[in-house]
């Protein structure tokens, strides 16, 4: 077992890193969401989710 890590040491870092990023991404995803902070433009005529967009403000 412990041949294996030492020899796969460089792909449990790195896909721990990634782990950690992604996490860190999605955390401050829910974040702005819970803060209200959208992506939305505003420009609902260009936009194909207008419909689900305007009946979550009302």
């Amino acid at each position: 077992m412990m041949e294996w890590i030492m020899n796969n040491i460089g792909t449990i870092v790195i896909t721990m890193l990634l782990i950690v990023v992604v996490a860190l991404i999605v955390h401050s995803m829910l974040k702005d969401k819970k803060q209200g902070k959208s992506s939305c433009g505003g420009n609902c005529a260009h936009c194909k989710m207008c419909a689900s967009c305007r009946s979550m403000k009302r």
